[in-house]
């Protein structure tokens, strides 16, 4: 078991120790040293990748591969060096394939690169206090043209009866709606986002998503997500969308096709973190919940590594307590203000605060 710091368990909560995150060859001829591997590589580090031979055939080549794409061809069995400072963080599955005679034989691994930053954690302060609707169960919250959207889920609210999931303009100083589109009962509403004047709005386990004209509200579009996995939270930095699913990872979707570009795994320092829920961007970076620990991870969009974290635990305290009060849940930057909104499931009050060092 791994000592970790307190922002870690800010984070997690609880944390388990690793296994030993390397795999060992899967063919009888070669396989890597794994005595070479540790169990976890910071970016600063280098892979110092060694193949066995097993049957001590005559080697002519060997191709190395690291998360499928090519990166070195060494004569024989020479060593290889490679330096993991612009690989993204997580698994690193390591291939060799290696030529001897007329045949060819193939070695499999896999490490693990864990972030090197110990994320500082920030002070807030709280701004203004506004009306929040404690029937919404607020799943995205985003500012667009001075004006907050926000798209909730159908938890139950303090009626006790179970929501219906929408899509809001709001009047963030009152708590007004002034337009809002339900969707069916089987759609479970997610996280949203606004693009070239169109909103995005994912479902929780239905696999797809919507788009809509963000000045009528009418749905222009419904996709299809690019497999089979979990809406959570939504967001884009001007180009891309980005998307969670509930694990460690942030998907960057093309707006127009759907597909994926790529995806960042998340950690803090060497910790995985999973469960990121609604997301913003701001000032190039990813504010992000993380689900029922109260707290707000920012993310370098990059490489994934947890920067620093805001812990808003206190703002529950703020809020009527009812039976069905939920987690903090909604993130949503004002530009004009560069304040930010934060709020939670069937919370009766949103808070614009200001962060600081």
């Amino acid at each position: 078991m791994r000592n970790y710091n307190f922002l870690s368990i800010i984070l997690l909560g609880i944390t388990l120790a690793n296994c030993n995150q390397t795999k060992k060859g899967e063919n009888t001829s070669f396989s890597f040293d794994n005595s070479k591997f540790k169990e976890q590589y910071k970016p600063q580090e280098a892979l110092s990748m060694e193949i066995l031979n097993l049957k001590e055939q005559t080697v002519d080549s060997v191709i190395y591969f690291v998360n499928d794409k090519k990166i070195a061809s060494k004569k024989g069995l020479e060593k290889l060096t490679f330096e993991l400072k612009n690989q993204k963080l997580g698994y690193q599955n390591l291939k060799a394939l290696v030529y001897f005679g007329e045949e060819n034989s193939e070695a499999t691994a896999r490490v693990e690169l864990v972030s090197d930053i110990q994320p500082k954690l920030l002070n807030y302060t709280i701004v203004n206090t506004y009306p929040h609707d404690i029937e919404a169960y607020t799943q995205g919250l985003e500012f667009y043209r001075d004006t907050l959207y926000e798209g909730t889920g159908n938890g139950s609210g303090p009626s006790g009866k179970r929501g219906v999931s929408s899509l809001r303009k709001t009047n963030y100083k009152t708590g007004e709606v002034y337009k809002k589109v339900l969707l069916a009962d089987q759609y479970f509403g997610e996280g949203i986002t606004i693009l070239n004047n169109k909103i995005y709005q994912l479902t929780w386990q239905n696999n797809e998503g919507y788009v809509y004209n963000a000045d009528t509200f009418k749905k222009e579009k419904t996709f299809t997500y690019f497999k089979p996995m979990e809406g959570w939270g939504l967001t884009n930095d001007g180009e891309n969308l980005y998307q969670s699913d509930g694990s460690e990872k942030i998907w960057i979707i093309d707006p127009t096709t759907f597909k994926e570009r790529d995806f960042i795994n998340i950690y803090s320092f060497e910790s995985k973190i999973k469960s990121i829920n609604e997301l913003e961007w701001i000032d190039g970076k990813i504010y992000g919940n993380v689900y029922q620990k109260d707290a707000i991870a920012i993310i370098n969009p990059k490489n994934g590594a947890v920067e620093a974290i805001i812990n808003l635990a206190d703002l529950k305290k703020k809020i009527t307590q009812l039976t069905d009060t939920d987690v903090l849940n909604g993130i949503a930057y004002n530009p004009k203000t560069k304040t930010i909104f934060v709020t939670g499931k069937n919370w009766d009050k949103m808070f614009e605060i200001k962060v600081s060092e």
